[in-house]
């Protein structure tokens, strides 16, 4: 079964995160069968002092799932790569965030699955970051002269998560 669309999981609750219930004051229960992620590297490129820091924010609260984190990761980074070997890019969340399915016959002959489950709970499926509006999702550091190249690869970067962004610049000031 493939991936449900973004729009199911982006709308964040002010509940707390699915992350591991504690059973016993002394003993944590964590959850199990919780998928691994697609998100490995966190940060690449050259570390070094640059000029300009570039930041991606969402505009609204929203879940980013490890995926579309992935996604965003990989078409900032290969665009920079065209253009200059000499970037600093990290992606600043972490997806803690457990999601959970249901899993549904999807069948036309399947209306006796249906009968008892109004509310399902669910097994977990993937796993997402819960980015609220005044955290960077992603940092790109560069020097001046490739502040439109790295302005580009963060509105590309930007198209690949369920919400709209935008983008900040800094400058960095060297440390006397």
């Amino acid at each position: 079964m493939g991936l449900r669309p973004a729009r199911i999981y982006r709308n964040m609750d002010e509940k707390r995160p699915y992350t591991r219930r504690a059973i016993k004051v002394h003993k944590k229960n964590f959850i199990k069968g919780v998928p691994g992620m697609k998100l490995k590297l966190f940060e690449m490129g050259t570390k070094k002092k640059y000029d300009v820091c570039l930041s991606l924010y969402v505009k609204n609260n929203v879940n980013i799932r490890h995926n579309a984190l992935e996604a965003a990761r990989v078409a900032s980074n290969s665009y920079m790569k065209k253009k200059t070997n000499f970037f600093f890019l990290k992606v600043v969340v972490f997806p803690h965030h457990i999601l959970r399915e249901h899993a549904q016959a999807a069948i036309a002959q399947a209306d006796r699955f249906y009968q008892g489950m109004a509310h399902p709970f669910g097994k977990p499926k993937s796993t997402a970051a819960r980015v609220h509006k005044t955290t960077p999702v992603i940092k790109l550091y560069v020097d001046k002269s490739y502040l439109e190249d790295a302005k580009t690869a963060l509105k590309r970067a930007g198209m690949k998560l369920p919400a709209s962004t935008r983008i900040s610049v800094e400058t960095v000031s060297p440390v006397v």
